[in-house]
């Protein structure tokens, strides 16, 4: 014990007498540890663990296919054919649900609430963990039988509206005007589909009322054997009620967490690898230092020997310096590590992942990110321990450590690390640049529409409520014309679903004088005549409908300049047809207009094309139509205003109240330009961008660090050379000569190294990013950077060599 104080003393004198060389390694390792660290926590949590569910990863969502594999839909069983896959054998259970918005009546002012109906095996199914209270049992939705009215709450309604009451249990809770009894408050971090209550749900054999499901399959069952069983379910199901699928579908069940991976996966991934290429310059950078160090004090350790150590001794010493500055570096770099994780936390978008997802330290990749540091402080700093046992301490006294240190071996391993570090280097800026390039471009990119002042109200109305077109119809336009009053509005336009830059959905249509089966897919939109002023999206050909057609649900679409430039090249689209199939009257939920799924609709108008799916992907071609003619159980408003919408959100809602005192606004009213900013697109490329950014700016830091170290070192060990040759009549430009040249080869290897591995890895960066690694312009402009960074760190020890005093170098011997 008494020893081994002595070592950790003698160390921690060393680490102190170089103060420089202590503060360079701790503040590598300490970054490359508090990355990883960070970086691969997100990673844990988004994609290796994001639920909390018992075998999770055999819950399936349902979804199809369409046509050419394009896109998927999700399927929505009516009763009788919920029942009929709950007899598949592939399947352990079929979780069914409904998902409706309930206003919370009883209290001074109704709020809009969030609930899943879930069939009562659903909580037992799922595995969810109760804080308070039970969950939603069988016996509370028996079949043929109207659901008990219970509920359940979810832990951040509970906070919000209980304050944490654990006396919450047995109270009542009035939705809708119908009390429910309150029988469970659900654990933190179970949110199934993130409701604020869930209700029970019996399934009914109407086969007008479909639902969402869940399958859980059963052990072993793969995707593919999942959906090779579903495939004659499902054509069976197509020919009972074809409008629910598409024409051309095949059955593709997906685990719960692909949107994440389809979505975010691939930043996630190059977040991966940029974090794993800085933890290798943070360590490579270490090496360098440690190395470097150590031939210095190959001299030291040679008279050491030389007097009596033994090669234990040195050994052991050697280790305790390398592992107390490891070690220390390790502590810092676990504090890092918090901040950094708090820094992304900022930046990761606000649905970016499952709601079930929590974000923080993963203790095994702590381990992990430490133990690199541990092994990388281990290894070199016994190098020179174990280079002084294959060498005659003799030798090296006699011929001094200066010598030493520019050796050919000695300066072939710096050499190699040095243009390891610079390559790496290289490649994260590469890639940093092309992550900011994408990201600017996307920034630059034509929306086609006008987002200032502008915000969306979603309204949602009650189950069963305005039944009929006609009450449906004027109740909405109701709605509209009252926002509309608000002193500060200019326009208020009804716009279901509709609100760019990724709009519409998905709708199969035929042309007029062309055959049936060549039916194309567009964009619909249901809005009213003011949508197209609110935007500022100019009509280009023909007309936009009236308040009286929009009233009438007339019968004719608008089109915009894709699909007419595509299905109507010579410019003649106004007087042309067409037809929506697919759009059926499904009341109490959905109400249409009279035969409109027969109905050829004419042509009037051509408008400009605008963002419709996404900052990222061509304009689909689009339809519009008066919203009149397919209304859902709730709809939206945009809202053009003179000030900052938010601003007048609380008088839009008195408005709306006059109209309905129960009628509240579903989810956060947001304004366009934050729908811009908040979408996955976006949010990706930027924490790309932001990411890449930091990560370049450190690697660089890091690497201009270990060069310049290197060249210190080695003007250090030379500095008996340098006097000598300034004796015999070097000029100091001729030493400044000597110094860029011994840092060229390494520097030159480096970047040609960078530049062949940006080349080569640029097809992945450029398939999960906007940009391109590969491009030209990027790599001349990282190579410019590294080599001027590189540049300033050999030229500070080269000037301090170029004005060395001779006989003060002569007497260093």
């Amino acid at each position: 014990m008494h020893a081994l104080l002595q070592d950790l003393r003698y160390s921690l004198r060393q680490l102190i007498k170089s103060p420089g060389f202590a503060l360079t390694a701790l503040i590598s390792l300490a970054l490359g540890i508090g990355a990883s660290t960070a970086v691969l926590s997100v990673i844990y949590a988004a994609l290796l663990n994001p639920y909390p569910y018992p075998s999770a990863d055999r819950i399936m969502r349902l979804t199809v296919a369409t046509k050419g594999g394009t896109g998927r839909v999700a399927f929505n069983p009516n009763g009788p054919q919920v029942r009929q896959l709950q007899q598949m054998p592939i399947l352990d259970s079929v979780l069914v649900m409904d998902y409706r918005d309930m206003i919370l009546t009883g209290r001074e002012f109704p709020e809009n609430v969030d609930v899943i109906g879930l069939i009562g095996n659903g909580f037992s199914d799922l595995g969810i963990s109760m804080l308070l209270g039970r969950g939603i049992l069988p016996s509370d939705a028996m079949d043929g039988q109207d659901p008990q009215p219970v509920a359940v709450l979810s832990y951040k309604f509970w906070q919000k509206h209980f304050l944490g009451d654990p006396g919450v249990i047995g109270r009542m809770l009035q939705l809708d005007h119908k009390s429910y009894q309150i029988v469970g408050v659900i654990s933190p971090r179970f949110n199934w589909y993130d409701p604020d209550v869930y209700l029970p749900l019996s399934v009914t054999q109407d086969p007008m009322r479909t639902f969402l499901v869940d399958l859980r399959l059963k052990p072993g069952v793969t995707h593919e054997a999942a959906n090779a069983a579903l495939q004659p379910v499902l054509e069976q199901f197509a020919r009972e009620t074809p409008k629910h699928l598409p024409e051309h579908f095949k059955p593709a069940v997906e685990g719960l967490n692909e949107w994440v991976l389809r979505r975010y996966g691939g930043t996630l991934y190059l977040m991966f690898g940029a974090v794993m290429l800085l933890l290798a310059i943070g360590c490579g950078n270490v090496s360098i230092l440690l190395l470097a160090r150590g031939t210095a004090r190959q001299h030291e350790l040679a008279v050491r020997a030389a007097v009596g150590a033994p090669r234990s001794r040195i050994l052991r010493q050697l280790l305790t310096e390398s592992l107390l500055l490891a070690v220390v570096g390790a502590a810092f770099g676990v504090a890092t590590s918090y901040g950094i994780l708090a820094g992304i936390r900022l930046l990761l978008p606000p649905y970016a992942f499952a709601p079930e997802v929590v974000v923080r330290i993963n203790v095994p990749v702590l381990f992990f990110s430490v133990a690199v540091a541990l092994a990388t402080g281990v290894l070199f700093g016994l190098w020179p321990a174990l280079q002084l046992s294959r060498t005659q301490a003799g030798r090296i006294m006699q011929s001094g450590t200066r010598r030493i240190a520019g050796s050919v071996s000695g300066r072939r391993t710096h050499s190699v690390l040095i243009a390891g570090q610079i390559a790496l280097t290289l490649l994260l800026l590469a890639a940093a640049g092309s992550a900011m390039k994408g990201f600017a471009a996307m920034l630059h990119r034509t929306l086609g529409y006008d987002p200032h002042n502008v915000m969306t109200l979603t309204l949602p109305i009650r189950t069963g409520a305005y039944p009929t077109w006609a009450a449906r119809s004027a109740y909405f336009e109701q709605l509209r014309a009252k926002v509309a009053e608000t002193p500060g509005v200019t326009l208020a336009a009804i716009s279901t679903f509709s609100n760019p830059p990724r709009s519409g959905w998905d709708m199969p249509f035929e042309i007029l004088g062309k055959s049936a089966d060549e039916q194309q897919t567009g964009s619909l939109h249901l809005v009213s005549a003011e949508y197209f002023a609110a935007l500022r999206v100019p009509l280009l050909q023909g007309r936009l409908w009236d308040a009286t057609e929009n009233r009438n649900a007339a019968h004719l679409a608008v089109i915009n300049r894709t699909l007419a430039q595509r299905y109507f090249p010579n410019g003649d689209a106004i007087g042309h047809s067409i037809k929506l199939p697919t759009l059926e009257n499904n009341p109490p939920d959905d109400v249409s207009a009279p035969n409109i799924a027969d109905s050829w609709l004419p042509i009037v108008g051509v408008v400009d094309d605008f963002l419709n799916n996404g900052l990222r992907e061509p304009i689909r071609p689009a339809i519009f139509m008066p919203y009149t003619m397919e209304m859902w159980d709730g709809t939206q408003i945009l809202v053009k205003t003179e000030v900052p919408p938010l601003t007048l959100v609380h008088a839009v809602r008195q408005q709306l109240v006059t109209v309905n005192p129960d009628q509240q606004t579903s989810g956060e009213t947001e304004e366009l330009t934050a729908r811009i900013s908040n979408g996955p697109e976006w949010q990706q490329e930027h924490l790309a961008a932001w990411i890449f950014g930091i990560f370049a700016w450190l690697g660089l830091a890091l690497a201009a660090v270990g060069l310049y170290s290197v060249v210190s070192y080695t003007v250090a060990q030379r500095t008996n050379e340098f006097g000598i040759r300034m004796a015999l009549g070097a000029q100091p430009g001729h030493l400044l000569q000597i110094v860029f040249r011994s840092a060229l080869g390494s520097v030159g290897g480096g970047i040609l190294a960078g530049v062949a591995l940006s080349l080569a890895l640029g097809t992945i960066v450029t398939r999960w990013a906007q940009g391109n690694a590969r491009d030209p312009v990027i790599l001349c402009a990282g190579v410019l950077l590294l080599g001027l960074v590189a540049a300033v760190a050999c030229a500070i020890p080269a000037r301090h060599a170029a004005t060395v005093d001779p006989m003060t170098a002569l007497r260093c011997e």
